[in-house]
């Protein structure tokens, strides 16, 4: 009798299992549509240093660069010890990328495709560090510097050639890592 107690309370542990690791999944996705910031466990973000990208028009010629600041989750704190000594690694991988492949949305190129650029710098960091070390990358801030911004107009230069105060920037200004 006892003996097939023992493995029923097995069972019934085994199945509980996922049920609780498919709710927390839920929730985490439900937060990250929020807009919550993304965010680790203390210890375990790393802000990385800026990264430079460059921007290209339809013919790819340069019209401007990219400064992204970024954060970097280790999936541990002592994995985050091990990601600030590899840091110069990590940060010469992204700069490879950004610089071999566009990093404009299709549709529009004065834009950053800010989730494919995350992906594409996840997997830079991931081959630096080795698989299941680093669990996400956030770009938290993007400034664009156009390569020939628009002159300062003349100081009696008549309101219809004026450039139109109040034009919204394209990229978020609010940093996501807040």
């Amino acid at each position: 009798m006892r003996r097939a107690v023992i493995p029923a309370a097995m069972l019934a542990a085994a199945l509980a299992v996922p049920v609780f690791t498919s709710v927390a999944a839920e929730e985490k996705k439900e937060a990250a549509k929020e807009g919550e910031p993304k965010k680790g466990p203390a210890g375990t973000n790393v802000d990385m240093p800026y990264l430079m990208a460059p921007m290209t028009d339809a013919e790819g010629k340069l019209s401007g660069y990219a400064y992204m600041s970024t954060r970097l989750t280790a999936a541990t704190e002592a994995t985050a010890l091990a990601v600030r000594d590899k840091l110069p690694f990590i940060q010469d991988a992204m700069v490879r990328d950004v610089n071999n492949a566009g990093i404009a949305v299709p549709e529009d190129l004065e834009k950053v495709d800010v989730p494919a650029v995350e992906r594409r710098l996840l997997a830079d960091a991931s081959k630096v560090m080795g698989a299941g070390k680093v669990k996400q990358i956030t770009i938290c801030t993007v400034n664009i510097a156009p390569l020939r911004p628009v002159q300062t107009p003349a100081r009696d230069t008549p309101p219809e050639q004026m450039i139109p105060a109040g034009t919204t920037p394209k990229n978020p200004v609010k940093s996501r890592c807040d």
